[in-house]
């Protein structure tokens, strides 16, 4: 009796670990964007690009990197929509190219280099400056002022799908896109890597379509989702971006290797 309690005991674990992976195997979520009105939130984005140019045999490199610290608030919200308050907060960018080094830092803009000056203004109009954008429950902007366009939340709100997800789901979605003033649009599939009552992880890669302008290039990466608000709380991006970019009289071949972090906290 003893050797028989002694063998039904594990059999018994195993049967219930399998019951476990079971039921984790089918759980599925509907994925929507549903956040609590009132709550704020900061993001905080930090990217780093590093460019290859040839310019009449010769190699060029530059070095760029950004931090930018935004903030939202949730305005009104219900089944169908979500109306933000979102206003860019502040915005550090470093440049290296040939030896010399360009910086600028909203909130110290008088030790601006003198070389970007003119660049930055345009930088310091959307600083600050809050909109209000108009979000579908399915990760769709649906109304933006052009002026805007600074504040958007594509950071913090991707397009979801339609039907239930769960672990090994995919579905695709496009985005626009830009770099070195050329927009394109990138086709994106997510992954669900696992699923748990905090947090929806996916990994997801991405391919520019087809342009006018020659531009090509991929992405991939992973982010995370709460699911009770359908907002992103954390992601990292790779990107590897090749193009052609004509300047006085000169076509140059031009490679992008980037990476980018995204943090996304409640206040």
């Amino acid at each position: 009796m003893k050797n028989t309690k002694k063998l039904l005991t594990p059999m018994f674990l195993v049967l219930i670990g399998l019951a476990t992976l079971s039921f984790m195997a089918k759980e599925t979520i509907t994925l929507r964007l549903h956040p609590q009105q009132g709550k704020s939130y900061t993001v905080n984005s930090k990217a780093t690009s590093m460019s290859l140019m040839e310019v009449q045999g010769q190699t060029i490199n530059m070095t760029q990197t950004m931090e930018t610290n935004q903030s939202f608030s949730v305005k009104e919200t219900n089944e169908t929509q979500s109306v933000f308050e979102s206003q860019i907060e502040s915005m550090k960018m470093s440049i290296s190219q040939m030896g010399m080094k360009f910086e600028y830092d909203s909130e110290h803009p008088e030790k601006t280099s003198p070389m970007i000056a003119e660049q930055t203004k345009e930088l310091e109009k959307s600083i600050k400056k809050p909109s209000d954008l108009t979000y579908d429950a399915m990760g769709n902007m649906i109304s933006e002022k052009e002026e805007a366009s600074m504040n958007s939340l594509g950071s913090a709100i991707i397009k979801m799908p339609e039907e239930p997800i769960s672990v090994g789901s995919t579905w695709t979605t496009s985005s626009t896109q830009g770099v070195s003033d050329s927009e394109f649009t990138v086709e994106f599939t997510y992954t669900v890597t696992s699923i748990s009552k905090k947090s929806i992880d996916v990994s997801f890669k991405g391919n520019i379509l087809k342009n006018n302008d020659n531009i090509t290039g991929t992405y991939n990466g992973t982010a995370s989702i709460n699911p009770a608000t359908g907002l992103v709380t954390k992601s990292n991006t790779k990107s590897n971006v090749s193009m052609t970019i004509s300047q006085q009289g000169l076509t140059i071949p031009m490679t992008i290797n980037g990476n980018s972090t995204v943090t996304v906290a409640e206040k």
